[in-house]
């Protein structure tokens, strides 16, 4: 994949194919009946290089896309894009460095990790200025002898009740959550002891509890009353990348990624460590960590998105090139929809039932080069009047 494109729908057609075959009829025990996504459902456009995480605004009618740029001499900016979210048409720009966003689309606000700079930033997703950038932490020393930020930010999620956003801190020496006061737009408290590479993290708001993972079969609960570690867990899948709750069902879905290259550096410093199988969905109970069930999903699972309204779990697979769409009452598979290269991260317009995902692209395509951002509009053929919009 080179340079910007368009994926036209007769090879999309012929990926559907491939990965789907012909399944048309609807889980036994699923909440509603499911349509086959078919490729006229399916829009793509190539816009900025290294995406990552994206959020959709219900507010805003928009899409909001974290590119992270690159390193070194005339390497392509890092920003923030506002896209339409039907044409998928960049509409703004934001010079900012970020991987991770969480939207609190009731307060017309955006954070973005800025995974390397040791700092969140709050953008006003109304007028698309920056309110603040927060500095999370200060520059250690390392073993190297050079400065640097002790732990990098990856994903954040909103706890609107208590006024807080959560970042885990990841790093290979140690990790600690982050906790931002989202009143005062100050850092509130840094928690220690989530041990090698946290990575993963979800809220239930209702019990009070926050989820932790990290890529060493850790699974850690926190109390967002005393911000304290309750409990901590290994549990039987090593590389808990990425995590989703479901508030009514009372289950945690997470990805247990499957990398080799992970699981043998891991062996390397661990000769008795036995790898699980990876490249799947784990159920766990979330009182006792216990695995409930495990879902098999295409090469390199990424990122979870749980629908609620329609008891849908979405999961990218980035090695695979595709989207894995179960039903989440039955756990039973739906459909597998191609999306190539590599597609990272998801986010969904609920009231339409359409869902928007990243796209990276492959070691072949030109350095600096734009990557995708999808647009799948789910049970729809044709998209939904849109609402006014000042962009």
């Amino acid at each position: 994949m080179k340079n910007r494109y368009t994926l036209s729908l007769s090879l999309l057609a012929a990926a559907l194919v491939a990965a789907c075959g012909t399944t048309s009829s609807p889980t036994p025990g699923a909440s509603a009946p499911y349509r086959v996504v078919q490729a006229a459902q399916i829009q793509r456009a190539a816009v900025a290089p290294a995406v990552y995480e994206l959020a959709y605004s219900a507010r805003q009618n928009a899409v909001f896309v974290a590119s992270a740029g690159g390193f070194g001499d005339n390497a392509p900016a890092s920003k923030l894009l506002r896209l339409h979210p039907t044409t998928l048409a960049v509409q703004a720009e934001l010079p900012l460095r970020g991987f991770g966003v969480a939207l609190d689309d009731a307060a017309n606000r955006l954070y973005i990790g800025n995974t390397t700079q040791g700092s969140i930033t709050v953008v006003d997703t109304a007028t698309f200025q920056v309110i603040k950038t927060i500095e999370m932490m200060d520059k250690v020393k390392g073993a190297d002898g050079k400065e640097k930020y002790e732990h990098h930010f990856r994903e954040l999620v909103i706890d609107s009740a208590n006024h807080r956003v959560y970042a885990p801190g990841l790093s290979s020496d140690g990790s600690s959550l982050y906790v931002l006061n989202t009143r005062t737009l100050t850092r509130e408290k840094v928690i220690p002891g989530f041990g090698q590479v946290a990575t993963g993290i979800a809220l239930d708001a209702v019990n009070h509890r926050l989820f932790v993972s990290n890529l060493r079969g850790g699974l850690y609960e926190v109390d967002t009353r005393t911000l304290s570690i309750t409990k901590s867990h290994a549990v039987a899948a090593d590389q808990l990348l990425n995590l989703a709750y479901d508030a009514q069902g009372q289950r945690l879905f997470a990805v247990d990624q499957g990398l080799s290259t992970i699981s043998e550096r891991r062996q390397k410093a661990e000769p008795s460590f036995k790898p699980t199988p990876g490249n799947r969905v784990v159920v766990f109970d979330p009182d006792t960590a216990a695995i409930r069930a495990s879902l098999p999903t295409g090469d390199g699972p990424i990122a979870p998105l749980f629908d609620a309204q329609r008891q849908r779990l979405y999961v990218t697979n980035r090695g695979a090139g595709t989207v894995s769409v179960f039903d989440a009452r039955s756990q039973q598979l739906l459909q597998t929809l191609a999306v190539p290269t590599h597609p990272n991260s998801l986010t969904l317009d609920s009231r339409n039932n359409v869902l928007y995902v990243t796209v990276k692209n492959g070691r072949d395509a030109a350095r600096g080069s734009h990557e995708s951002v999808v647009r799948i509009a789910l049970g729809e053929t044709t998209p939904r009047p849109l609402r006014g919009s000042s962009f």
